[in-house]
């Protein structure tokens, strides 16, 4: 690791980055309410992925625009890749929240 890079890291509060890490929780949730939507609507295949990508997408706009006010890099360590990036726990929650809420509506479909 280069000294710019030490430096940089140490210019970073901790407390402040956990804080900010704790508003990617809001993606998992919306991953949990779009996958609750998908299953509800009767979503299958591309038309149930396509709506989490959609979800992701509109989070990750509004963390973009609301908290970090335009400057991703500045509140979230990783930046607009970090921030836009979805997450193999937030993809497989929804797939597991889109199956589960799919069995329940559509059982007798």
């Amino acid at each position: 690791m280069s000294t710019a890079e030490q430096q940089a890291q140490q210019r970073i509060y901790p407390q402040n980055v956990l804080a900010n890490a704790s508003l990617l929780n809001v993606k998992f949730l919306s991953s949990c309410f779009a996958g609750a939507a998908a299953g509800i609507l009767g979503l299958e295949k591309w038309s149930g992925a396509i709506l989490f990508v959609l979800s992701t997408l509109l989070t990750s706009a509004c963390i973009f625009f609301v908290n970090c006010k335009g400057r991703p890099g500045k509140y979230v360590h990783g930046g607009l890749v970090e921030l836009v990036n979805p997450g193999q726990d937030n993809a497989f929650t929804f797939v597991l929240v889109w199956t589960l809420f799919y069995a329940i509506v559509h059982v007798y479909d």
